[in-house]
């Protein structure tokens, strides 16, 4: 519902692309997830070598391992974009601060 409602109002939405390859399973069957990204506003945020470096980096100095979720909380920094999660708890690990959307 918040994403229907963004993509309405045209709201910039940012989905990083390793997100986008956790999500994505069979194309045949995500019709919805396909509508959802060719939103306008919305951009696919890569995940290139200086990207997962810092990803890396983060990971090692806050002692977590999942990479796409420090990808998804500099993505936010770099962006100063809010971040819509149902698990708060592994990206607070990796930035107390960030800014949550829980749904």
């Amino acid at each position: 519902m918040l994403l229907q409602q963004a993509v309405r109002r045209e709201l910039p939405i940012s989905v990083p692309a390793g997100v986008l390859g956790q999500a994505w399973r069979d194309g045949r069957t995500q019709v919805r997830l396909s509508r959802f990204l060719s939103a306008r506003g919305l951009a696919i945020v890569p995940l290139d070598d200086r990207a997962a470096r810092a990803a890396g980096q983060l990971c090692g100095a806050t002692r977590t391992s999942d990479v796409i979720d420090a990808s998804v909380v500099l993505c936010a920094r770099t962006r100063g974009d809010q971040i819509m999660t149902s698990d708060p708890d592994d990206l607070r690990r990796l930035d107390p601060d960030v800014a949550l959307v829980v749904v």
